[in-house]
């Protein structure tokens, strides 16, 4: 289990598999994350539409998750949004979104 999500740094938290997992917005990450989904800013702009696909959503929170555990797979943080739910897990999602638009 990560520490617990910094709001100051603009972590989230996503539970996975009974853990709580951070998800930190770093450069790295963010950087990860557009070489597989494309530009962010059309990711924000694709949430903001309502058109931002389930698949596209745990490809973030993937790559974003702070210490990710090497015994964690893609498909157990994809599982984990569709457990929560789309509601459930809006809250990670506006958080990483806006710190892509805001910066820290």
């Amino acid at each position: 289990m990560s520490a617990a999500a910094n709001a100051l740094r603009g972590e989230g938290e996503l539970r996975i598999g009974g853990t709580t997992h951070v998800l930190r917005p770093s450069f790295g990450a963010l950087v990860a994350a557009e070489a597989e989904l494309g530009p962010l800013f059309a990711l924000v702009e694709r949430a903001a539409d309502g058109r931002l696909a389930l698949g596209e959503m745990a490809t973030l929170f993937w790559h974003c998750i702070a210490e990710r555990p090497a015994a964690l797979t893609r498909e157990a943080v994809g599982e984990a949004v569709v457990a929560a739910g789309l509601a459930g897990a809006t809250p990670a999602l506006r958080l990483l979104l806006g710190q892509i638009l805001q910066g820290r």
